[in-house]
């Protein structure tokens, strides 16, 4: 078999890539490891229930334009319809629920307006708030990527948002929040230089944003099938359960050997996460990316614990909330984001290496228990089932004096670089894994000729 580009990883920043690249006219093979196309933003079926679950909930904003334009480009956009505008619904733990909802005016007025009227804040939080008009303005001045390289490298968001004048009720009910949700990581040991990136593209010129998109089918029936059913119709090939190795020779690129399969390539995408970037080498890591290679293997990761719970009837809840003081951080009803019948709450912690570390019973009862003090509808409910799924690898720290972050080109010539670990300026979130990818077909389009010669 023979291929212009071999991508390995499906994943978004694979998707992605391989999209950009048919549709230039190239002939890609998509080689990936697992039986189910996806990457960590997947899905797998439930043996007791039947349905098919999300190892773990994404939610996608209207700031993420790259990600849409690949949506739209595959057919999927609908199935993650944006709200008209920002509207978050937070809880705390003595069961009090306040919803913050942005009016349709001009950015960044629509948040203004919105922190103004939100009942969860004093007067004086109201006013710590509104010190940030100066970080808005700045970001419709010069860019959320501009404004964000303005901050130190070595200060975390905590010592930012102190320094910004931020009150403690205010972190606790929206900073924090965001914050976790954005980065996977505490706000006390997160680098504070990728938050405000994302809080300038949240809040950026356009009042929708902030506008929150909940996919409508699982994970991998958003993007990974509609995908790879594009690729196919373009004659490219979606290869499942093969483990990829790249083999090089003089010039460059020779091949890839998938399990049984050869592909002779001159150009390959790696789109597999840092911690896997060693294992795709036939001959182990080329001397030219040692140094890379040694970059990735001491990058740290930072897990996700989500739990699904069955319940023996529909939540109540609204499609989602945010748990303001407590282990879990956000619940999404399933049910009410497909519009179906099901008693399915997904319950998220992020940066939960404490609950990663629990045994199942322990975390599905910490997870109940918080959701029933928070929302006291469901002290109604019985729960009937419970499942645990655990990225203990879900995404990259970003605390500061990590390695850094590496560009799409490489040292090796016809090999790229895919991925929300490398260098997007964005944390590890789906808008910065689908611009990895677009990165690095676009720089692979770029030295085609060079590649060919």
């Amino acid at each position: 078999m023979t291929a212009d580009v071999v991508i390995i990883g499906s994943g978004f920043a694979g998707m992605s890539s391989a999209v950009r690249l048919v549709e230039a006219g190239l002939r890609v093979v998509v080689v990936e490891q697992a039986p189910r196309l996806g990457g960590r933003a997947t899905a797998f079926v439930d043996r007791d229930t039947g349905e098919r679950v999300d190892n773990g909930q994404h939610v996608l904003f209207g700031c993420y334009r790259e990600t849409y334009d690949f949506l739209r480009r595959i057919g999927a956009a609908a199935y993650a319809p944006l709200a008209p505008t920002l509207r978050l619904s937070m809880a705390g733990r003595d069961g009090s629920r306040f919803d913050l909802v942005c009016p349709p005016l001009k950015a960044p007025w629509h948040l203004v307006g919105g922190l103004m009227r939100w009942r969860a804040l004093t007067a004086r939080d109201r006013l710590a708030a509104m010190r940030l008009r100066g970080l808005l303005r700045e970001v419709a001045r010069d860019g959320a990527e501009a404004a964000a390289s303005r901050v130190p490298a070595e200060q975390t968001v905590s010592d930012w948002l102190a320094a910004q004048g931020q009150t403690g009720r205010l972190n606790e009910w929206l900073w924090h929040p965001l914050a976790l949700a954005a980065l996977n990581q505490s706000p006390a040991v997160a680098a504070a230089r990728p938050f405000v990136r994302v809080l300038g593209e949240l809040f950026g010129p356009r009042p929708d944003d902030a506008a929150v998109g909940l996919p409508v089918v699982p994970l991998d029936e958003l993007y990974a099938v509609p995908a790879a059913a594009l690729i196919e119709r373009r004659g490219g090939r979606v290869l499942r359960k093969l483990p990829a190795r790249v083999a090089l020779d003089d010039i460059g690129i020779a091949r890839v050997e998938a399990g049984q399969e050869t592909i002779g390539t001159r150009a390959v995408i790696s789109a597999v996460p840092w911690h896997a970037f060693d294992a795709i080498w036939r001959d182990g890591v080329p001397p030219p990316l040692a140094r890379l290679a040694g970059d990735a293997a001491r990058r740290t990761s930072s897990p996700i614990v989500t739990v699904n719970l069955w319940l023996d009837a529909p939540s109540l809840i609204g499609r989602f909330v945010g748990l303001a003081g407590g282990p879990m951080h956000w619940v999404f009803d399933k049910g009410a984001i497909y519009g179906n019948s099901t008693a399915h709450l997904s319950v998220v912690a992020s940066g939960a290496a404490d609950l990663a570390a629990l045994e199942n019973g322990d975390v599905t009862a910490r997870a109940w228990q918080h959701l029933q003090e928070a929302l006291p509808v469901l002290r109604a409910r019985t729960l009937r089932r419970s499942v645990v799924v655990r990225e203990h690898r879900a995404t990259f720290s970003l605390a500061p004096a990590q390695p850094p972050r590496p560009a799409a080109g490489t040292a090796v010539r016809g090999f790229y670089l895919a991925g929300d670990w490398t260098d997007t300026g964005l944390p590890g979130t789906i808008e910065g894994a689908v611009r990895s990818g677009h990165t690095a077909a676009d720089r692979l389009l770029a030295d085609w000729p060079i590649i060919t010669r």
